[in-house]
C-alpha cells in the first residue's frame, strides 16, 4: 500500500479497503506516514464525504490505536453520554447522578474546556479538593459504589484521535461530517460502556449551527455504535439559546446542585430529567414514560443529589460547599448589566454569551491558558421573560482585570427584544434510535 494512492481514491470518491485505512491510521500514529499526506487525505474526505462502512473502519483503527478501557469490573448495566458541547451545558453532572440513583452504572471520562464551551472536568476541579485524576482500580471501585464517577481521560486513550484532530484543526477539515463521528465515537467505543447516549447540540453556541447538520452527524453517530454492537441513541438539543441561567465553572455548579436539589426548575430540569430517562430506558429499567416517572423520583427523594455528594466525597471534593456555596470562592467583581429596551427576549445568541465568558476569564484561548473558576455569567432575565427598561438583564462575575463596561455591551448585543411574545422552543428538537 501507499499513501499516494489512498489520497488518489478518496479524491476521486472512490471507497478505500479496511486494510487501507487502518494501514493508514497506524502509520500516522507511528509516524512513517508524515502530516502533508495526512492532510491532503483529510481534505479529500472533507469534499468526497465517506461511506458508512469506511466511517466505521476509521472509528475503530482510531479506537484500537490506544488502550481501551474495561469496564467488566462495573456491576451492572454502564451507560455513558457525550455532548457535542455548548454553552451553560452542566447536564452531565445533573443527569448522571440521576440515573446511577436510578440502578444504572454511570463510569465517565471528560476533558478540559477550549473557547467559549466549557469543559466537564473544569467544573468538578472548581470544588475544592474534589480530584479527576483517579488510578483506574480507585475509579471502578467508585462507580460501584455510588454508580457515578466522572474522572480525566486517560492520556494513552486514542492517540490517533489527538494527532488528527490537531491536524484537522491546522487544515479546516475540522468540519467534516465523518470525521467529527470517528473523533467522537473512537473515544466513546474506547471507554467501553454497553450503551451511548449522544446529546447533539444544534444552533449558535454549538458546533453544528444547523438542524440539518446537527440530525446528520447524529444518524451517522448513532449508525456508527449499532454497526459496532452498542445500543446507542441520540437526542438533538437547541443550542441557540444558553442552557439553564449560569455560564462558568463554579456558576454551573451551583445550578446544577440547585436542580438536583429540586430547586431549580425549567429548562434545564425537563432536559435533565429527559435525557436522564433516556440512559435508564437504555439499561432496561422500563418504558419511556416510566423512566422519565422513576428519573423525577431520583430528584423529588433526595436520592440522586446524595449520589453526587458521595460521588464527589470519593474523589476528595469537599461537599460541604453543597450547603454554603461560598465555599467554591467568590468573584472579586460583580457587575450588574441593566437593559437598555423593554420588551420580550425573542433570542439569547448563546456563541456571545459564551465569548463573553471567555473574556471573564471562564474559558481557555489557548490548551495551556489557566482558568478562573470564579468567572462567568448569570443570566437573570431569560427566553420569553418581559424586560422593562432598567431591569437587570446579566450579572458578569470575574477575579481579572478586563473591561466590563465593553463585555457588558456584548452581553447586551447578544440579546434580541419584541413587543409580541415569542412562542414557546422545545429543548429537544429530535430522538434518533
Amino acid at each position: 500500500m501507499n499513501m499516494y494512492e489512498i489520497i488518489l481514491k478518496s479524491k476521486h470518491g472512490e471507497k478505500l479497503s479496511d486494510e487501507e485505512i487502518k494501514w493508514l491510521v497506524k502509520g500516522y500514529v507511528d509516524g512513517s506516514i508524515p502530516d502533508y499526506q495526512v492532510s491532503a487525505w483529510l481534505m479529500a474526505v472533507n469534499l468526497n464525504s465517506m461511506t458508512d462502512e469506511e466511517t466505521l473502519c476509521l472509528t475503530m483503527a482510531m479506537k484500537d490505536s490506544g488502550g481501551t478501557v474495561d469496564l467488566s469490573g462495573v456491576d451492572g448495566v454502564t451507560v455513558d453520554k457525550h455532548s457535542t458541547g455548548g454553552v451553560g451545558d452542566k447536564t452531565s453532572l445533573i443527569i448522571g447522578p440521576i440515573a446511577a440513583a436510578c440502578g444504572v452504572r454511570v463510569p465517565k471520562m471528560s476533558g478540559k474546556g477550549l473557547g467559549h464551551t466549557g469543559g466537564t472536568i473544569d467544573k468538578l476541579e472548581s470544588i475544592p479538593g474534589c480530584s479527576t485524576n483517579l488510578g483506574f482500580d480507585e475509579f471502578i471501585a467508585l462507580v460501584n459504589r455510588t454508580g457515578f464517577s466522572i474522572v480525566s481521560q486517560s492520556g494513552n486513550l486514542v492517540p490517533a484521535d489527538k494527532k488528527l484532530y490537531a491536524l484537522r484543526d491546522a487544515t479546516a477539515t475540522v468540519d467534516s461530517i465523518p470525521l467529527i463521528c470517528s473523533s467522537i465515537m473512537s473515544k466513546k467505543l474506547a471507554m467501553g460502556a454497553d450503551c451511548i447516549l449522544l446529546d447533539v447540540k444544534t444552533g449558535s453556541g454549538a458546533f453544528m449551527k444547523t438542524a440539518e447538520d446537527a440530525e446528520k452527524l447524529a444518524s451517522l453517530m448513532v449508525r456508527t455504535g449499532v454497526n459496532a454492537g452498542k445500543k446507542c441513541m441520540a437526542v438533538i438539543t437547541d443550542m441557540d439559546i444558553p442552557l439553564g441561567k449560569a455560564v462558568g465553572n463554579s456558576l454551573e455548579v451551583i445550578e446544577a446542585v440547585e436542580v438536583l436539589k429540586g430547586s431549580a426548575k425549567g429548562r434545564l430540569y425537563d432536559l435533565c430529567i429527559e435525557l436522564a430517562a433516556d440512559m435508564i430506558m437504555m439499561a432496561g429499567k422500563g418504558t419511556k414514560e416510566e423512566c422519565e416517572k422513576l428519573a423525577e423520583e431520583a430528584v423529588s427523594s433526595g436520592r440522586a443529589l446524595d449520589v453526587f455528594a458521595q460521588s464527589i466525597a470519593g474523589q476528595g471534593g469537599d461537599v460541604s460547599f453543597i450547603d454554603n456555596y461560598d465555599l467554591l470562592g467568590k468573584a472579586a467583581t460583580e457587575y450588574e448589566v441593566l437593559s437598555p429596551s423593554e420588551g420580550y427576549i425573542t433570542g439569547i445568541n448563546s456563541e456571545e454569551i459564551g465569548l463573553v465568558s471567555l473574556e471573564l476569564g471562564a474559558g481557555r484561548r489557548t490548551k495551556e491558558s489557566a482558568i478562573d473558576y470564579t468567572a462567568g455569567v448569570i443570566l437573570e432575565k431569560e427566553y420569553g421573560d418581559f424586560v422593562k427598561k432598567g431591569d437587570k438583564l446579566f450579572t458578569l462575575y470575574t477575579s481579572g482585570k478586563c473591561d466590563l463596561k465593553s463585555i457588558a455591551d456584548k452581553a447586551v448585543a447578544a440579546v434580541t427584544f419584541s413587543s409580541v411574545q415569542p412562542p414557546h422552543r422545545d429543548c429537544v428538537i429530535k430522538v434518533i434510535s
